[in-house]
């Protein structure tokens, strides 16, 4: 399944866990090992898995185990400067190197 914009909180909380799942198991580690490399009780994972809402947190640990934290990255990439801050810098960029100025002390 997508997760499309329109499916309900609760389709997208079950394909998460689907694909934690499925991530777990391509790994092949348990629901045990997995909770307890992530610092997490092995209930809370069952219900992460059954598609149960989670602390942020929790879900972090699991993502770095099971090294899901990169597609974190492309998901939510960093926003970069907005409109007025561009405005605001606009003219401010360097056109050239200014010549090196040497001290006495160099010489």
């Amino acid at each position: 399944m997508n997760i499309a914009e329109s499916a309900s909180d609760e389709a997208i909380l079950g394909e998460i866990g689907r694909r934690i799942a499925r991530r777990r198991l391509d790994l092949s580690v348990t629901q045990a090992e997995l909770a307890e490399r992530a610092g997490v009780s092995k209930r809370t994972l069952e219900r992460i898995e059954a598609g149960s809402s989670a602390q942020m947190s929790s879900l972090i640990r699991i993502f770095r185990v099971l090294d899901l934290l990169p597609g974190l990255e492309r998901l939510m990439p960093e926003a970069g400067p907005g409109p007025m801050e561009r405005l605001s810098q606009k003219g401010k960029i360097r056109q050239r190197a200014s010549s090196r100025k040497h001290s006495e002390s160099e010489e």
